[in-house]
């Protein structure tokens, strides 16, 4: 079972969500208020059922929010980010070497953040 780890850094609040292995699949941005990181993993639980739309091929289909986008970084590694119906960026992922990791990370989320327990670590 998942958790969403919420801890206080030099700059304000944010939290990770681990899987049951204890391995970090997303991380919030750094919220100004511990309330407006609990509505951050409240957004991730409502929008993780979003779409992946793809951005590493060419001529991509574009999605609707909530969707996970899939994304090619400068270092050249596969990474996700989940968007919420906004348009807001609610959670991001690490990067991964093969596109497979990144789309097991994004079954990840939508498998533990739905009922990932809170934990707040000081």
């Amino acid at each position: 079972m998942g958790k969403f780890e919420v801890k206080k850094v030099k700059t304000g609040i944010k939290f990770n969500l681990k899987a049951g292995n204890g391995e970090i699949i997303a991380t919030s941005e750094i919220y100004t208020t511990e309330a407006a990181c609990m509505k951050g993993i409240e957004s991730v639980r409502n929008c993780c059922v979003g779409e992946i739309e793809d951005q590493t091929v060419e001529e991509f289909e574009k999605k609707k929010h909530p969707k996970f986008e899939m994304y090619i970084d400068k270092a050249g590694e596969y990474r996700f980010r989940l968007k919420a119906r906004n348009g807001e960026i609610i959670a991001a992922s690490e990067g991964y070497k093969a596109k497979v990791g990144c789309l097991n990370g994004i079954a990840s989320v939508k498998k533990n953040a739905p009922e990932a327990e809170i934990v707040k670590i000081d």
